[in-house]
């Protein structure tokens, strides 16, 4: 088994601000590190997406693996639950699109779900790293699961809870992304049906009050210093 990351080959920050191009970035660099590690041996490629510069419905990674003949088993890590069709109307903007070029990568999207064996568009996940989880869904297979459960129940989370008497997530910006399949929402929802208490410290607070109510949240602080993180720990185990 090996793991590969969307975001080391195919990664919105490994592309300089002024060389931002959402319509020409591809995901063909995440198909090759797939092919790398199947042809060194592995039979099952985990593949963590999330924080991809490209909006190609993983066109072009699929090309790589085509050109390499290789069908390993995949499964994918997904960050949102976010739909083929969407993915260019939630992400592209972050990746450096003008309207105008959400909607020219929106109408690629449909006809790439058009042309696929299986229909991605409606499917949750599949517009994870810009429909690249969606593309190798349809066309290989790919088993989709959410990143975030995934991980923590590799880490033992609901054990480490029921020990607990309150939970503290956190995340750089919470923002109605936060709830829709990312860490910082699995844990508070988990937290939600446990009845346990569970605070959020974050950079940047984004959230409006009616989402930070969906999931009950008992608090959220803003820390974007260690001293400032030191104080909100002091005040949440004085609350208790």
């Amino acid at each position: 088994t090996a793991i590969v990351e969307a975001a080391q080959a195919s990664g919105l920050d490994r592309v300089a601000t002024e060389e931002r191009d959402a319509w020409a970035a591809t995901s063909r660099g995440t198909g090759e590190l797939i092919v790398a590690a199947t042809e060194a041996g592995a039979e099952t490629v985990i593949l963590t997406v999330g924080g991809s510069a490209s909006t190609d419905g993983g066109s072009c990674a699929l090309e790589a693996l085509e050109a390499a003949g290789v069908d390993p088993d995949i499964e994918v890590l997904c960050d949102v639950r976010t739909p083929f069709e969407g993915a260019a109307r939630v992400f592209a903007p972050q990746k450096g699109a003008d309207p105008d070029t959400v909607e020219r990568l929106t109408g690629r999207l449909h006809q790439l779900a058009q042309d696929a064996p299986r229909d991605p568009r409606g499917e949750p996940m599949t517009g994870a790293a810009g429909g690249l989880a969606g593309g190798l869904w349809a066309h290989r297979g790919a088993r989709l699961v959410l990143g975030a459960g995934y991980m923590l129940d590799a880490v033992g989370f609901d054990a480490r809870a029921r020990e607990s008497g309150f939970v503290v997530t956190g995340e750089g910006r919470l923002d109605a992304q936060s709830l829709d399949g990312k860490v910082c929402g699995e844990v508070a929802t988990r937290c939600l049906h446990r009845g346990l208490p569970c605070h959020a410290l974050v950079g940047q607070n984004a959230l409006e009050r009616s989402e930070q109510l969906t999931v009950e949240l008992a608090s959220v602080d803003e820390a974007t210093t260690l001293e400032e993180l030191e104080a909100a720990g002091r005040r949440l185990v004085s609350r208790g």
